[in-house]
């Protein structure tokens, strides 16, 4: 792209002026580098991603150093976005690739890179596939069960990984802990090196405006240079623990009246790749926002806001149930109601039920556990949460029960008069067998009549902001006129062009799937680049 020609829709200014992370850091004197470390490729962020991606870059003969802020691994995700995979092939599954790429274009308001999006779609199965080949045999990967109601469809195409019983290959059991130590052993195996505890500050260009090496500060406090012969790349994760580019960038996770512990992803890539120059996607940015607070359960009943009304139709996704959450009065949290009828209405219902939040977490092939169910509610009820992980887990009960529906209003603090004709009002569109105020399918309308009654509390959770440096299809950062940055690549959520509005649930995981299509694209344009 000719010089003087600019990117008309996307802009490396920030939204606004006056943020600190605008300005850039002072260039670090040589008198203050105590050593240069140098490798092929030098990678910035050790989860998932970088992990994936050094391994990667290792398998196929280029020399890595990996350098990670955290002291300890850090993967918190449990699953992963792989289409048409071989695990797919032997239950019958099977995705249409372009329809799957047109609805995550419709839900993305077409805001997304077109050839990024691809490399997803056409290469996570391969990644997934390698990933399964380097762990052998001692891991078992499984298909979840997702949301196929009629106002939003997901894919089934998320896996779970689970480490067989009675092995001892890895330390971590199941999802990213896992993936990332079978990506560490390769990395390791193959002479890369890991450098922990390790926080990266500024990158570093030569005279001919190629980025060359980052500094980074250790924990003795000492600067070093990480040199990247071949490439320097920036896999540093997302900015949700960052209050400021949550203001530039995505104001509604803001709103959130929880944030998942991050553990400091603060947007650092972002911010490095912003003082290179390069391009960086559009606000809003997608979040992750996941309807996680509080009991981390919501189900396909009944939903009312704090003022004991109701707002919505129940039968949707997780992403859908948290925004609404936030545009009711308050905005931190609702509340499902049922009754003792629930264990088994969802019995009956278990093979429309799958996605996260409307049912129990659960597999292709699995058969409804009532028993678990009605554990998983209990702990709720006694303030031990659901999952057991979750923020707040064990705090205070986040769910309650009640003889009375008066009773039930008095403990959920909301106006009982109130609460009552939104349960009669309810009941009487279910005996209609017609939700003509929300439009909520006939097969999800059961009555609240018996008691005991619950109420579960859940809201918002942000989890993850998806956006950062654009980069082109071979995943090198752009700058401003469209022109890759040389040396400097992006993996990961510190990468941008592949989201926007919402995170989309189409496939559940698909960040993690991103990571392992990413991982198999990059070595390939370095060894491309490089040959």
């Amino acid at each position: 792209m000719s010089k003087n020609l600019e990117m008309k829709f996307y802009s490396n200014k920030s939204p606004k002026c006056g943020f600190t992370w605008e300005t850039p850091p002072v260039p670090v004197s040589e008198a203050e580098i105590a050593e240069t470390l140098e490798a092929d490729v030098v990678i910035i962020g050790g989860g998932i991603s970088g992990m994936s991606a050094a391994a990667r870059c290792s398998a196929v003969g280029l020399s890595c150093i990996v350098i990670d802020k955290s002291e300890r691994q850090i993967a918190i995700g449990a699953q992963f976005a792989a289409i048409n995979t071989r695990t797919m092939a032997e239950k019958g599954i099977v995705i249409d690739k372009k329809q799957l790429a047109a609805d995550w274009l419709k839900v993305s308001g077409s805001r997304v890179e077109e050839a990024l999006l691809w490399i997803f779609i056409n290469r996570s199965a391969e990644g997934f596939h390698w990933m399964l080949d380097l762990a052998g045999d001692c891991v078992e990967p499984r298909v979840y069960v997702s949301y196929k109601g009629p106002m939003f469809g997901e894919y089934l195409g998320t896996h779970h990984i689970d480490l067989k019983e009675g092995r001892t290959e890895y330390d971590a059991k199941l999802g990213g802990p896992l993936a990332c130590e079978i990506f560490q052993k390769e990395l390791l195996k193959n002479g890369g090196q890991l450098f922990r505890g390790v926080a990266a500050t500024q990158l570093e260009k030569d005279a001919d405006g190629r980025v060359v090496s980052c500094i980074a500060k250790g924990k003795d406090g000492k600067l070093r240079r990480y040199k990247g012969r071949k490439a320097v790349v920036l896999a540093t994760g997302d900015c949700s623990d960052d209050k400021e580019m949550l203001e530039a960038f995505c104001p509604s996770g803001l709103r959130a009246a929880k944030h998942f512990p991050r553990n400091g992803n603060t947007g650092d890539g972002q911010k490095m790749a912003y003082w290179a120059g390069a391009v960086l996607d559009n606000p809003e940015w997608a979040s992750t926002l996941h309807a996680l607070g509080y009991s981390g359960f919501q189900f396909f009943y009944l939903h009312v806001n704090r003022l004991g009304k109701r707002f919505m139709n129940e039968d949707t996704w997780m992403q859908a149930k948290s925004i609404r959450c936030m545009m009711q009065p308050g905005g931190d949290f609702c509340f499902t109601l049922f009754d003792d009828k629930y264990a088994d209405e969802i019995g009956e219902r278990w093979d429309l039920l799958g996605g996260q939040g409307m049912s129990m977490l659960h597999f292709v092939g699995d058969k409804f556990n009532r028993e678990e169910l009605v554990t998983a509610v209990e702990r709720v009820l006694a303030g031990r949460g659901y999952p057991a992980d979750m923020p707040d887990s064990g705090r205070e009960p986040h769910g309650w029960k009640a003889d009375t529906l008066e009773a039930l209003a008095e403990k959920m603090d909301v106006p009982y008069e109130t609460l009552k004709a939104t349960v009669d009002r309810y009941n009487e569109l279910v005996t209609k067998g017609d939700d003509t105020d929300f439009g909520k399918r006939d097969e999800m309308l059961t009555p609240i009549i018996k008691p005991p009654f619950y109420a579960l509390k859940w809201g918002a959770t942000l989890l993850d902001v998806f956006g950062g440096a654009l980069t082109d299809s071979r995943l090198n950062v752009l700058d401003s006129g469209g022109n890759p940055i040389p040396g400097l690549y992006a993996v990961g959520n510190v990468a941008g062009g592949m989201y926007a509005i919402d995170y989309p649930l189409l496939l559940n995981g698909n960040s993690y799937g991103r990571a392992l299509a990413y991982c198999m694209q990059l070595a390939d344009s370095l060894l491309e680049d490089n040959t």
